[in-house]
This record gives C-alpha cells, structure tokens and sequence, in this order.
C-alpha cells in the first residue's frame, strides 16, 4: 500500500495516477491554503452577507410551516384532481440534486477518477442538505407531521403496520437508509482533516471541538489501514443506493395508472434526470466557492469541463427519455396517452413544456463546443439554466399528468399559491444556510486526499 501523510513526517507516496492540482504545490501549502478558509481569525464580510440572506429565506420557510401546522394544507394550492401539486415536484426535484454527491463520491471512487478529490467534500455535503430539504415536504404534507413514526414498522398494541405496497413507504426506507450512508461516508472522510484542524485550532473551544470529532486520530499506519478500508467499504455500499433511491421515488409515479406515469422507462429515466440536476448543482456551487476562495488551482479547468462533460451526457439519456416518453405513447396507440402527450404540448400547461424543453435540451447543446465547456460564465448560467429545467420538468410530469384525468368531469386547473412558493424559497435559503455554515467551519476541499496528488503535481512539475 502506498505511504500516507503522516502529520511528523513528509513521506512521498508512490501514485501512478496524474495530478489533478497546478504544480508547485507542498504537502504544506496544500494544508495552509485549505485550513486557512476554516481557522481565519476574521470571516469574509461575503460571507455574512450570504448567510443573512439564506437565513431569511429560512426563517420565511419556518414561519409558513408555522403557519401550514396551525392552519392546515388547505393554504397549499393542492386540490382534486391535482393532490400532490409542489410537496412531490419539491421532493423528487431536491433528491435529485442530491445523487452528484454520491455519485463523485462512492461511483468516481471505485472508478478511480483523481479528479473528483477537489470536489468531493461539498458535493457530499450538498447531499447531506439536498435529502434534508427533500425530507420535510412528505412530512408537511401530511398534515400533522408529528405522526409521522406511522410510517415507520413500530411495534405498537393494535398490531398495526405500514401499507407496505405504498410506494411512498417504500420512499421512507429509501431515502432515510440514503441519507445515513451518505452522512456516515461523509463523515469518515472528514476525519483526517478534522484532525488537522485540531493540531492547528488557535482557541481552546476549537481544540476541543475537532479534536472530539476527530476521534482520536493520530495519522498511524493502522489507522491509515483502517480508514481506507472502511472508507472504500461505504463507497460500494453507497453505489447501488445512486440508482436505488431514485428508482424508488419514480415508483410514486410508475405503479400507478394515471397517464404520463404508468411506464416502465421513468426508473432509468429518474436516476440520468437526478445524476443531470445532481452535477448542475455542484457547478453552480462549484464556480462561487473556487472565484471567492481563490481555489482556482485545487478546483481547476479541468474539473469544470469534466463535470461539463457529464452535464452534456445526461442531458442526451434525459433527451432520448423525453423522445422515448413521446414515441410509445404515440406506438400504445392507448388514447389516453396520446391525449396527455398532446395536452403537454399544447395544453394550458404548453409553456412549461416548452420551458422544459428549451432548459433541459436545447440550451446544454453548447457543451458541445469546448470554448463554452472551459467558460466559467457561461458554465455558470448553465448550470442554472438546467436547475430550473429539472423542477420545471417535475411541474410538467406532476401536473399536466394529474389536471386532466380519464374523465372530463374530473378535470381541474392548478396553480401554486404564494406559500407554496415561499416555502419552495425558504428551503432554497435553507439548503444555503448550511451550506455556508459547512464552508466556514469544515474544509470544503479534503485536505487529506489532496496531498496524494502532490507527489504527482511534482513529478509533472519537473517534467514540464
């Protein structure tokens, strides 16, 4: 096994895989340049700026929840025949993003893609967040959200057990055993870089703090051993949950027989369109954090135009299921399905369709060309540009496939009403929130696996 960093010593591994940092770079430096955004003495005025925003956009999401409990869902725009409305376009919509992370993470891992290790840290973070955010619309749209250990199989004197063909418990299973793995693989990678920060903490209460989260590492041999054994463990284990946890959620849809959800393809079809919005996310988080921090040669072009590179590839699988989705309802000949295809585009919904379609497939086409790949303006709006094709395309498949019904007399229109917008918001804002709070006071680049690449950056250095 190669030698690993040992905080006494600076032992040069043996890697056979090309660096992914700008040459010139020390174990040192790659420590004092990471450690630095965590153990400055004075935060970023940027900084405050941006957490007292998310902060309240947060605060906006608790006080409508505050609201929605006192209340009732009734302040929702959800009606018959639409029931579900934003609670399920909101929660497959933040699920998704949060598959980049795991996929960067566990999938690039076993792969043995070096340049994941600059941007695997936030990803698995933005994870972490994403599933939080996700998690509170099945809750609140339940009404009374203080019940919701009915869910869940507990041994109770009336013998009563979850509907266990309900996908949506299948939903609680699944995300809940996604959201565990994921914080324990996240977790476990923290640690050696946890405890550098305690070896540098300049307050006593910083000291404490991470040396209790660091668990006691030293940076031995056997606990190198250790680490890497677990660590590549959970990344086995948290690989088939990439494809397991959204296939899960297309089944809310596809075991049912309203037309437009009723197909075999929505699995595949969920998990390219999750891993599409997935990696938009990071770019958009990405390209901020690298220009602010001043991480332009840990996150480099390279990173950026890979991700790019994936970003072009699921937007043709998301393409090709858009074109699928159309071709057999048209081949079925099942008049409902074409009814519901034509609806879409032409519909009283047609401009979300649209929208859809011009976000999702045709602005991404300009990845093609490698001057736009390696623009970080222009990945930047992007990337955003796809975050809001991805809710849109949730809006189109919830709504346009539920306003209309086999029967006319079931028909209805919907429209989102200002708490469903505030509390879609105040997730946003709180999704930042921890996200700002997790950049200031955890690296956002592991420290840990950066130092592998520099033995390489050396090499390559000397070479060039």
């Amino acid at each position: 096994m190669a030698e690993r960093y040992d905080y006494a010593h600076e032992d040069v591994g043996i890697h056979t895989t090309p660096a992914v940092i700008e040459p010139g770079h020390t174990f040192g430096t790659v420590t004092d340049k990471i450690s630095s955004i965590v153990l400055r003495k004075r935060t970023p005025i940027g900084w405050w700026i941006g957490l007292a925003l998310s902060f309240m956009l947060a605060n906006m999401m608790f006080g409508t929840v505050v609201y929605l409990v006192l209340t009732g869902i009734g302040i929702w725009g959800n009606n018959q025949p639409v029931g579900w409305a934003f609670d399920i376009i909101n929660f497959v919509w933040w699920i998704g993003i949060g598959h980049a992370g795991t996929l960067i993470s566990a999938i690039l891992l076993l792969l043995r893609q070096t340049w994941r290790t600059s941007i695997n840290r936030f990803a698995e973070a933005m994870t972490l967040f994403a599933v939080m955010c996700a998690g509170l619309f099945p809750l609140l749209h339940m009404g009374r959200p203080w019940f919701f250990y009915w869910l869940l199989p507990y041994p109770n004197t009336m013998t009563l057990w979850p509907q266990f063909r309900s996908p949506l418990v299948w939903d609680v299973f699944a995300v809940f055993t996604y959201f565990t793995v994921s914080l324990v693989f996240w977790y476990i990678g923290l640690i050696p870089d946890l405890a550098t920060l305690r070896d540098r903490a300049r307050t006593k209460f910083a000291w404490f703090a991470y040396g209790v989260l660091s668990m006691g590492w030293r940076g031995g041999s056997r606990h190198w051993r250790h680490y890497e054994t677990v660590y590549l463990l959970l990344a086995g284990l948290a690989t088939p949950l990439v494809v397991s946890v959204h296939t899960v959620v297309s089944f809310d849809f596809a075991v049912s027989i309203v037309p437009g959800w009723h197909s075999t393809i929505f699995p595949p079809y969920f998990v390219a369109g999750a891993i599409y919005s997935g990696f938009a996310m990071v770019i958009t988080l990405a390209i901020p954090i690298r220009a602010v921090y001043g991480l332009e040669d840990f996150i480099t072009m390279r990173h950026l135009e890979n991700m790019a590179k994936i970003l072009l590839a699921t937007c043709l699988m998301v393409t090709y299921s858009y074109l699928a989705e159309i071709f057999f309802a048209w081949y079925s000949g099942d008049k409902f399905e074409q009814f519901m295809e034509l609806n879409r585009m032409t519909g009283p919904y047609a401009f979300m369709f649209w929208l859809l379609v011009t976000c999702n497939i045709l602005v991404p086409q300009a990845l093609w060309l490698q001057r736009v790949r390696r623009s970080v303006p222009l990945l930047f709006v992007i990337s955003l540009v796809v975050n809001v094709g991805m809710w849109t395309e949730r809006y189109v498949i919830v709504v346009t496939s539920l306003h209309r019904d086999f029967m006319p007399s079931a028909w209805g229109m919907y429209s989102g009403t200002w708490w469903d917008y505030a509390t879609l918001l105040g997730t946003i804002g709180l999704f930042l929130f921890l996200f700002f709070l997790f950049i200031r006071f955890l690296p956002a680049i592991s420290m840990a696996e950066m130092r592998e690449l520099v033995p390489e950056a050396r090499v390559r250095e000397a070479e060039g």
